[in-house]
């Protein structure tokens, strides 16, 4: 069963045994990152700071940050349960006969419920202040000494399409710069700076309305960093996640919808043009990002919920919570990608990785140069661009066992005929490239080789023991005792 707000979420963290409470003073400015920090590294819970230093309202972090958070936030056993969920939509067909239609009708009624549902008020609405208010109010992180400033770091971005009107809803830092401002960091390939791009050029308008949701439900939360087309709403997509619509109410001073369940919800605009230095900012990448110009985001009017619980999250060296994220995001969206590349058995990115620093894929390998193919069609899906480099193994190696890959790629390759170099996008964030936003990548050929290919050598086998003498030696091995460490 979906939460229908934060408040659920983290009751059933403290009866699953998967929250700490810090009843005293914590500072927001480094000392929570080092709480956050220490307890992820060492498999720790997840942690309310009740008393947040400077401010009266609680700060819940780490919330997503290990695989079994992650199954509770998802309402699931197995992360791969939501996987097969979304292999069954894409697999949908359309219905030949009369049977067919009224056995599609659960299916169809299931769908129709996903859809955001517009309801008058909300929770998020109990107090509504269009004067009076700070941002200096929320316990806002200075996450790492040499950051720009305080970030909020988990936020719902909301904004619309100028063309279409379609809504996006994006997880983009913000960087507090005083009581009512904030810089907007839309790097150049999210949907929010397309937004903001396409209405710069036209020149009609002087504003960009944008909305802010600070906590809601966990999977409406994660919807926000899913990376989902264009053309599809997150909180549709949230939706099919909860098994049950998200409630959406439109804001005050704009003409945009928020999750009507959100702790805080901030509104206002961008001023088409204005830019402010950003950063720098310690990101996932384990360094620091650099400082940059970005939109400034104004705050007209501030709602919340009577009590509201602000929520963070910190990145820097991995692994950190975004890791075990961007794990449920690689399980989730696995079947998504075999309906382009059927071939693909699995896929891992690594925690060092850091997401798209390193892709390790397993295929069912059909015709010579059939690992370059995948390359290339990861190169081309959405966020997959920014993958730095893709090593393609055999079917019959564990990606997620990255020793075993490493080991069995390592030994497989001939490093000139094997790696290839492509330049393209590549992540903002990527400060080795020799250009903002442009550099180069790399893909690993680790699959066995064979004569149509040009290898005319046999391929030799792994080593392996026969499972005869495996069964004798366990015996063996229990009657000396050494099964007992």
């Amino acid at each position: 069963m979906a939460f229908n707000d934060l408040r659920e979420f983290v009751r059933a963290l403290e009866r699953a045994g998967q929250l700490k409470r810090i009843p005293f003073e914590v500072d927001p400015k480094l000392e929570i990152t080092e709480f956050a920090d220490r307890s992820v590294k060492r498999g720790g819970p997840a942690l309310l700071f009740e008393k947040p230093t400077g401010s009266k309202i609680p700060l819940l972090i780490n919330a997503f940050a290990s695989m079994r958070r992650m199954e509770l936030a998802l309402g699931v056993d197995d992360v791969e349960q939501v996987a097969g969920r979304l292999s069954d939509l894409l697999e949908m067909q359309k219905p030949e006969g009369l049977l067919d239609k009224i056995r599609l009708l659960p299916k169809l009624g299931e769908l129709s419920a996903m859809f955001p549902k517009r309801v008058s008020s909300g929770p998020c609405k109990e107090v509504i202040r269009h004067r009076d208010f700070s941002l200096r109010e929320l316990p806002v992180q200075q996450c790492w000494p040499g950051d720009g400033g305080p970030f909020i770091t988990l936020p719902m971005v909301f904004s619309k399409d100028p063309k279409t009107g379609k809504r996006n809803c994006g997880m983009y830092r913000m960087q507090v710069f005083d009581d009512t401002t904030t810089g907007m960091h839309w790097q150049k390939h999210k949907h929010g700076a397309d937004h903001y791009r396409r209405l710069l050029a036209e020149g009609k308008d002087t504003r960009m309305p944008v909305a802010v949701a600070i906590g809601a439900d966990p999977i409406t939360m994660y919807s926000a960093v899913l990376p989902l087309p264009p053309a599809i709403d997150e909180m549709l997509f949230a939706g099919f996640l909860r098994r049950k619509a998200v409630e959406m109410v439109k804001c005050e001073t704009c003409d945009l919808e928020v999750p009507a369940h959100s702790e805080i919800v901030l509104e206002g605009y961008l001023n088409l043009g204005e830019l402010r230095r950003e950063g720098p900012f310690g990101d996932h990448t384990g360094f620091y990002s650099l400082d940059d110009d970005y939109p400034v985001f104004h705050v007209t009017c501030m709602t919340h919920r009577k009590k509201p619980i602000y929520v963070s999250t910190i990145v820097g060296p991995p692994p950190m919570e975004d890791f075990f994220m961007g794990k449920a995001i690689e399980r989730i969206f696995l079947p998504l990608m075999r309906t382009q590349l059927p071939e693909v058995r699995d896929i891992c990115m690594p925690a060092e990785g850091v997401f798209h620093n390193l892709v390790l894929v397993s295929i069912r390998k059909s015709y010579p140069g059939h690992a370059r193919k995948v390359m290339h069609a990861i190169w081309g899906l959405g966020q997959a661009m920014f993958s730095k480099c893709i090593v393609v193994v055999d079917e019959d190696v564990d990606v997620q066992n990255v020793a075993e890959t490493a080991w069995k790629a390592l030994n497989n390759i001939d490093p000139q005929r094997d790696i290839e170099f492509v330049t393209g996008p590549v992540d903002s964030l990527d400060h080795s490239s020799r250009l903002s936003n442009f550099g180069s990548k790399m893909g690993v050929d680790a699959t066995t080789k064979w004569p149509s290919e040009g290898f005319t050598r046999r391929w030799p086998n792994v080593i392996t023991m026969s499972p005869e003498v495996i069964s004798r030696v366990d015996e063996l091995w229990k009657r000396a005792g050494l099964d007992r460490g």
